[in-house]
């Protein structure tokens, strides 16, 4: 698993290790793991140009220190200083001591980015906010051949949240010391980092904020029948979705449903019938959530057009787990929190970012905010939400975030734009209701549906990627289902 902390947490856990180290030891170590990436990215160092941007304080000098490594091996490095009264001093002087160059001149500076082998980007650490400043704006801007490699986090990167609020570097490769930054894992952010490597530098941490699955935490949580087992003990879904204008809806999250470990399938709804012609497994029954008899877990919500109402009340008023997902968020949005209050069953909300902006609307009782603007700030907004409607929430976009009222949020690794397809947000709520129904918590089953249905995605596109139908991502979830419990 993937632990992030924010900048806050690290300082503090950075400043204990260097009360019990010598002075400048911790800063080697970072930038010793630094200088080994570039020189494995490299491939050959003797010889190869290499550009270090500089800013103020301790980011510009592990940067400096590393790039005075590389010149020890023959590589010919340039430190352009983007603040020169501000750069740091051992680190000047160790790049000096092996022959590295040094210049304030930003036109030498600029074109030494643009013919270098590697560029290191040290202008801003952790602690910096806002975008990049004027002076290293045209760094982000110019044309480069060699690879980028970001200290720490990309410059004009928050890294406590990923939001980018001006312009930032974008990076091929980050190497982040201690822990990962949770600006590093959530986009915009993500998007500018490349490839993401952790360097241990001995910190002690406390509990993650935030995590990101991997295989064998996905396949630990894996629901899997036993020998006594049958379809009731394994749980059953009920999936209340579909109308006559959007029968596929229900299709499509009956077949995320029936892929995801729950033991039966329940629909209720206008499309039995195509329901049952196409997945002849489902038990159907009429009527709605309220009739339908015993189930684990409710979906509800995916395509239910005027009758998502009356469902998502039904179901609400049940003691099991409950997803509500598309219309059923339309009009969880229009009642507000008070929907909730008196569960004592959990709720999970997947909503994508306009559906975001509907459901905090109703529970502030303001206008909705733009979807895009939600998008930008899609940690703050996942945990605005969570907080609000004491739910789970599974905020869907390029980068899916999970909170929960308690505070945990895990980010999904997996996703991929080819998700960005019709009725593909039914297949993931069926196959999160369905690990709702084997007896996941919210969190995790809707970690892990997330993670499966970003493989999936992955799966049906194939490689270098192609459009993919929503049915083939279902299709495709047995295949990486198996490949995650055999890795």
């Amino acid at each position: 698993m993937r632990h992030a902390h924010p900048v806050e947490t690290v300082r503090a856990a950075e400043a204990e290790l260097m009360a019990r180290l010598p002075e400048g030891a911790l800063m080697q170590r970072a930038a010793a793991g630094l200088a080994a990436t570039c020189a494995r990215l490299l491939g050959r160092v003797y010889g190869s140009r290499v550009t270090v941007l500089v800013g103020s304080g301790d980011n510009g000098g592990d940067a400096l220190y590393a790039g005075a490594a590389l010149a020890r091996r023959g590589a010919r490095v340039t430190a352009v200083l983007l603040a020169p009264g501000k750069a740091h001093a051992g680190g000047l002087a160790a790049l000096r001591a092996a022959r590295g160059r040094v210049t304030a001149e930003q036109e030498v500076g600029l074109a030494d980015f643009s013919c270098a082998d590697l560029v290191l980007d040290g202008i801003v650490g952790i602690g910096g906010r806002g975008g990049l400043r004027p002076g290293a704006v045209p760094y982000a801007e110019a044309r480069r051949r060699g690879v980028v490699v970001a200290v720490d986090l990309p410059s004009g990167v928050d890294a406590d949240t990923g939001e980018v609020p001006g312009v930032a570097l974008r990076a091929d490769v980050t190497v982040c010391f201690g822990t990962y930054k949770p600006g590093l894992l959530i986009d915009p952010g993500a998007s500018y980092a490349g490839a993401v490597q952790l360097v241990d530098i001995g910190l002690t941490l406390p509990q993650p904020e935030l995590t990101a699955l991997q295989h064998a935490d996905v396949a630990a949580l894996l629901p899997l029948p036993g020998a006594e087992s049958d379809k009731y003990r394994r749980g059953v879904v009920g999936v209340a979705a579909g109308s006559a204008t959007y029968p596929g809806a229900a299709l499509l999250a009956v077949a995320g449903a029936l892929r995801g470990g729950a033991g039966a399938v329940r629909y209720v709804g206008a499309a039995a019938e195509e329901v049952v012609r196409r997945f002849p497994e489902t038990l159907v029954t009429e009527g709605g959530p309220a009739g339908a008899g015993r189930v684990q877990a409710w979906v509800v919500g995916p395509g239910g057009g005027e009758g998502a109402r009356q469902a998502l009340a039904e179901a609400l008023a049940s003691d099991v787990p409950v997803l509500v997902d598309a219309d059923g968020l339309t009009e969880l949005g229009r009642i507000g929190p008070s929907a909730l209050a008196g569960r004592t069953a959990p709720t999970l909300l997947t909503p994508h970012t306009g559906e975001a902006a509907r459901l905090l609307a109703g529970a502030d009782g303001g206008a909705p905010a733009a979807a895009d603007d939600l998008a930008a700030r899609r940690l703050a907004t996942a945990r605005r939400l969570a907080a609000a409607y004491r739910a789970t929430v599974l905020l869907k976009g390029s980068t899916t975030v999970i909170a929960d009222p308690g505070g945990a949020v895990r980010v999904n690794p997996t996703g991929t734009s080819w998700l960005a397809t019709a009725g593909s947000g039914d297949v993931l709520a069926g196959l999160a209701g369905s690990l709702l129904a084997a007896g996941l918590p919210p969190l995790d089953a809707a970690s892990v549906a997330a993670y499966l249905h970003g493989l999936a995605g992955r799966e049906a596109a194939g490689a270098p990627g192609a459009p993919v139908t929503a049915l083939a991502v279902a299709e495709a979830l047995p295949a990486v289902w198996r490949a995650v419990r055999q890795a």
